[in-house]
């Protein structure tokens, strides 16, 4: 049985080899499902992906020059086209935008116009699928009006929503809400809606998160089925279960997790062998609790991964499931899928078995307390004797493992990530460095074994598997990359056919230099992203032949689906038919969990910006040291040593006229020369801190400036004359900024993202309204 996404590529295959129109009724005849591509048809036409013709005949959009892509929004209203072919990114000036709203998916035609910065203009020709349904933001009164506006959180939307007096759901100024459109905006007619739920005020705890929550729309409830079934489940152990397994429960096991956890999916041993060791990485045994098609399965699909937040997670699985049955709790009977791998003295896997297990943890440890254990903690070697002589011997494996990786050429971003400290109400009081310990990376290497094997396992047996997949960087992001690289001297000689060893080298050369965060995280944006693929095509990053994910099963559902084909190998129930069924649905499961992760990374990002924006808000005048970690057309970005990122504005820089030097990523002073560059080192005062865009405002200390700056190369006899830029809100249309290689996009409306006078666009909606 073909996938609905194969019938839909054959028929856009079919339709570009015809190189015309065709009649739906001759298509349908060529086709061995004609049920089938006849609903593929109709998603194809929903989606906007094919057009019907005033001859109602099928045809590809591109074939009437449109293009098909992405539209990223702006605060002041215009745009940007983003193609889905990769070609180049081209502006949408606001009356181009014909309606189209942030991130909605469209069919763009290039126009003969340029912008101001000589970028191709385009506008939109079809709104081929909506982005959003809601809006969250917050409401505001309009006096002496009928209703009010919704102000979205987003500051890519441009449009406020006007809201009539019988749509606002009892909802005060000021409160956060989420509003439900009913109108979308035509150029005629403005953003209209109805506020389906309110928040909560600005200030209630929670109430920032919340909106996250539901604007990146993430659930945060469980259906009763699925509650209810989670819930019979949550209970010991049946006896018939363990008559049915390994019996291990006498092995010494432990778990390492952070103090906080309650989701524990996995336990650690180690036996010592004559030459070696024997090393079992134990996996809670979701899947004999969580059944293909049923409530909980569904829910856990539609989730793809647990999401965390300052305050609070978002499990894929609930508590009585994730904390409860699953989690590897300390002195209790747990079922468990086993990768027991025997290895030599240098840290090689001789051989290996996967077995389904039956353990009980010995000790519920902390990486806190482990690190400890290892730096001499004579109190705690005390107290936990029993197992000190594994942890001593599994500190030696793991510095076995690392070299190992290392000697192959795997990358190690050592990115600092950040604490966020929050009181009672959920305020934040601290942001701070996590520090990694011995025992996370110890942990870290175990895991990254056991991925290992078992894909390696997957592809040895040939079965149908979901691997973890990390592509060879694209050329020309590696051309970028390295033309950072050369303005700190770091540069590649040789960018043909590189391997992973290449860029662990320069990561190696730039450690414990002040540039080493923003090499480190240049290096980062300059890779693919890793994604789930029925296709093992390796993972660049780890310089891995095999790689999966296979020791999450309560936080990753590619993790559940890795054992439940491993299972049904074990029992013996993959037979060619029952493999092919898999085969037919990995493809679609692998795209839903990668775009489900990213989705849940930018719920954290966001979550943690915000909270970081939060804490900055008390150190508004507090001077600091950063490095600049990002250079646009308008400033410069700074990450300060806890992690947080702010802008220095170009136009608050009084002493010159600077210009960005794309090429170099570095803002150049006309006159003086003066240069601050991508790594270098400056004082900035903290100004402003925007709690409803997560921005924080720098300006440089008087008197302050890189560390190192120095006259920039170009001759100044040569630099066109050009007027101190106009302020924000007069500003002429930007071009894309220049960022560091592979860099988010940022919104071009001014990188604080200040929001424009809605007011007047509040009087045109009024009237567009009459």
């Amino acid at each position: 049985m073909i996938t609905n996404q194969q019938m839909e590529t054959d028929i856009l295959e079919k339709l570009r080899s015809e190189g015309q129109p065709m009649a739906a009724e001759t298509l349908l005849e060529q086709t061995e499902e004609p049920d089938a591509a006849a609903a593929a048809l109709e998603r194809l036409l929903n989606s906007g992906r094919l057009l019907l013709t005033r001859k109602r005949k099928l045809a590809l959009p591109e074939q009437t020059g449109l293009v098909y892509g992405r539209v990223q929004g702006s605060a002041r209203g215009f745009g940007f086209f983003i193609p889905a072919d990769g070609s180049k990114d081209m502006f949408l000036p606001a009356d181009g935008m014909h309606g189209a709203m942030h991130g909605d998916q469209v069919w763009a035609r290039q126009t003969d116009q340029l912008s101001h910065g000589g970028n191709a203009e385009a506008e939109i020709v079809l709104i081929a699928q909506r982005a959003h349904k809601k809006i969250v933001g917050t409401f505001e009164n309009d006096e002496g009006a009928d209703g009010g506006y919704v102000v979205p959180d987003d500051t890519k939307l441009s449009s406020d929503m006007l809201v009539r007096t019988a749509g606002l759901c009892a909802a005060k100024p000021g409160d956060k809400v989420v509003a439900e459109i009913l109108q979308y905006p035509d150029g005629r007619r403005p953003l209209t809606g109805r506020i389906v739920e309110v928040l909560g005020g600005k200030q209630d705890a929670g109430a920032d998160m919340l909106s996250i929550i539901r604007r990146l729309d993430l659930p945060d409830a469980f259906s009763k089925p699925a509650s209810r079934q989670a819930k019979n489940l949550n209970r010991p152990v049946e006896p018939e279960s363990i008559a049915r397994r390994e019996d291990l429960r006498s092995l010494l096991c432990i778990t390492i997790d952070g103090s906080d956890a309650k989701d524990l999916d996995d336990a650690v041993s180690l036996v010592p062998l004559k030459s070696g060791y024997l090393l079992g990485v134990h996996i809670a045994d979701v899947s004999h609790y969580v059944s293909e098609n049923s409530p909980l399965d569904g829910e856990a699909y539609k989730r793809g991964t647990s999401v965390y937040f300052p305050d609070r997670v978002l499990p894929m699985l609930p508590p009585d499931i994730s904390n409860g049955v699953c989690s590897l709790n300390q002195g209790q009977d747990k079922l468990t899928l086993s990768c027991i791998m025997e290895l030599d003295a240098v840290g090689k896997v001789l051989s290996h078995r996967i077995a389904e297990t039956v353990i009980c943890t010995r000790h519920r440890m902390t990486y806190e307390d482990v690190n400890a254990i290892f730096a001499g903690n004579a109190q705690l070697r005390a107290k936990y004797a029993d197992i000190t002589p594994m942890l001593d011997q599994m500190q030696g494996l793991m510095e076995l493992l690392r070299e190992k990786r290392a000697k192959r050429g795997s990358i190690d971003f050592d990115l600092a990530e950040a604490k966020i400290e929050l009181d009672a109400k959920g305020r934040t009081t601290d942001v701070h460095i996590y520090e990694r310990g011995i025992s996370n990376r110890m942990i870290e290497e175990f895991m990254l074994l056991a991925n290992e094997t078992v894909a390696a396992h997957a592809q040895a047996m040939g079965l149908p598997f979901l691997y973890r997949v990390h592509e060879t960087p694209d050329e020309k992001k590696l051309q970028e990359l390295n033309t950072f690289l050369n303005t700190l001297g770091y540069g590649i000689k040789n960018l043909s056919n590189i391997k992973p060893a290449t860029l662990q080298k320069v990561l190696l050369r730039s450690k414990g230099t002040k540039e080493e965060s923003v090499v480190s995280r240049v290096t980062l944006r300059s890779l693919k992203k890793a994604r789930y693929c029925p296709e093992n095509i390796g993972h660049f990053g780890l310089a891995a032949q095999n790689y999966c994910h296979f020791t999450s099963p309560i936080r990753r559902y590619p993790d559940l689906v890795v054992h439940r084909l491993l299972k049904e190998m074990l029992h013996g129930e993959l037979s060619a038919t029952r493999a092919q069924t898999w085969r037919n649905r990995l493809e679609e499961t692998a795209l839903h969990c990668s775009a489900r992760e990213v989705s849940a990374v930018e719920a954290e990002r966001a979550a943690d910006d915000l909270k970081k924006c939060e804490y900055m808000k008390g150190r508004i005048g507090s001077v600091e040291t950063g490095v600049i970690s990002g250079v646009t057309q308008y400033g410069f970005f700074v990450q300060l040593p806890n992690t947080v990122e702010g802008m220095v504005r170009i136009a608050s820089i009084e002493d010159d006229y600077y210009t960005c030097d794309e090429k170099n990523y570095r803002m150049v002073g006309r006159a003086s020369g003066r240069v601050f560059r991508l790594g270098d080192m400056v004082r900035i005062k903290v100004v402003s801190a925007d709690l409803e865009t997560g921005n924080v405002g720098f300006m440089l200390e008087t008197g302050a400036g890189a560390k190192n700056a120095r006259p920039a190369q170009t001759p100044k006899s040569k630099a066109p004359r050009t007027p101190r830029p106009k302020p924000a809100a007069q500003a002429q249309t930007p071009k894309p900024a220049a960022q560091a290689p592979g860099a988010p996009a940022v919104p071009q409306a001014g990188e604080q993202k200040a929001k424009p006078r809605r007011n007047n666009r509040r009087k045109v909606a009024r009237a567009q309204a009459k």
